[in-house]
């Protein structure tokens, strides 16, 4: 490759990124935290260290896109399947800064991402919904809906986990307040996820469903359950800082086993449509970047059952998120190394 080739090979390689390639942010993340949580303190700093140059990366790549390619991401914001990509820019900025205090130790760095995740929560939010209810035309709820929707509820869910994190580490009257903004955003998230989940089940039961209509966002059905796991987990940690959390600790407890439940019960039915899709329908595995938004679900519910375990005493289900983080951390793997071939042969291909 000459050098003259390589700013307009950037500039075509950019015109087609998804907005929810910050997932792999996410997925990073959430395994740091893991291990974090596992005692395996060098894996959690190495994938911390690894995750800010990721985070730094994605956001170059999705800074030129908006600068060179403008009209493609207006376009990108009024899809129905693409706009909600753009919540893991979100997630991403919460879960860095969940890394930040929990493995960096710098509170300033976490508030700072989590400022800028909040701002982002706001603008998009309202601009996505506002852009997807009063665009004409639409498409049928078939074309227009799948689990990529749930991020939206990760992205809400995220915001809840960090304020409740940041809470713990902050005196009062702040504590109070951000336990309370905490508790908001969780009860949000799970009315969110009710809707939405609603409208998706209804779309896999009574339209039909061919292998390629399952893609790999749908995993966030489960990983929206598991985030909000952590963050009604977190919220009961903070009980004793926050005297309105204690008056509704039934009720938080029993939100969070529901969740728990919730997610739990779609792991298997996620593996068995995964099944159908790649071994009875044979539709080709390859590498797709939206598929770190599988992995993400994975070390999301080790960190979750972690966290509610440690929230309820539930002692037995130890061996649960042990399993969860060695599949996740496997997926991770398999999905840097098919990242790593697929920027190879973008960089060795010749121009067109």
């Amino acid at each position: 490759m000459t050098p003259s080739s390589l700013p307009q090979r950037l500039r075509d390689s950019v015109t087609t990124m998804s907005p929810g390639y910050f997932s792999m942010v996410m997925a990073t993340g959430i395994l740091s935290l893991a291990a974090h949580l596992m005692n395996l303190p060098a894996l959690a700093q190495a994938m911390f260290v690894l995750n800010w140059g990721f985070f730094a990366v994605i956001c170059v790549l999705a800074l030129l896109r908006l600068c060179w390619h403008f009209r493609l991401v207006i376009d990108d914001l009024f899809d129905h399947l693409r706009a909600p990509g753009f919540f893991t820019f979100i997630a991403a900025c919460s879960i860095l800064a969940s890394q930040s205090l929990l493995i960096g130790g710098n509170l300033f760095v976490a508030a700072a991402l989590g400022v800028l995740g909040l701002v982002a929560w706001i603008g998009l939010t309202y601009t996505i919904f506002t852009v997807l209810t009063v665009k004409r035309p639409k498409p049928s709820l078939d074309r227009g809906i799948n689990g990529g929707w749930l991020l939206a509820v990760v992205a809400t869910q995220s915001m809840a986990v960090l304020a409740a994190l940041i809470a713990a580490q902050v005196g009062q009257p702040l504590r109070v307040e951000l336990n309370f903004f905490a508790l908001s955003m969780w009860l949000w998230g799970g009315m969110l996820y009710i809707w939405m989940m609603s409208l998706i089940f209804y779309r896999y039961t009574f339209f039909e469903f061919s292998p390629a209509d399952l893609s790999p966002p749908y995993w966030i059905n489960m990983g929206a359950m598991a985030i909000s796991t952590l963050a009604g987990s977190l919220l009961i940690l903070n009980t004793p800082h926050a005297p309105f959390l204690d008056s509704m600790l039934p009720f938080i407890k029993g939100f969070t086993v529901f969740y728990w439940a919730t997610g739990t019960w779609w792991i298997p039915m996620l593996l068995v449509l995964a099944i159908w899709r790649h071994v009875i329908r044979r539709f080709p595995f390859t590498y797709d970047p939206m598929y770190w938004g599988a992995v993400f679900p994975l070390g999301m519910y080790a960190v979750a059952t972690l966290r509610m375990m440690q929230a309820m005493d539930l002692g037995f289900l130890g061996w649960l998120p042990h399993f969860m983080f060695g599949a996740g951390l496997l997926a991770w793997v398999l999905l840097f190394v098919g990242q790593l071939r697929a920027l190879r042969r973008e960089l060795l291909a010749p121009p067109a």
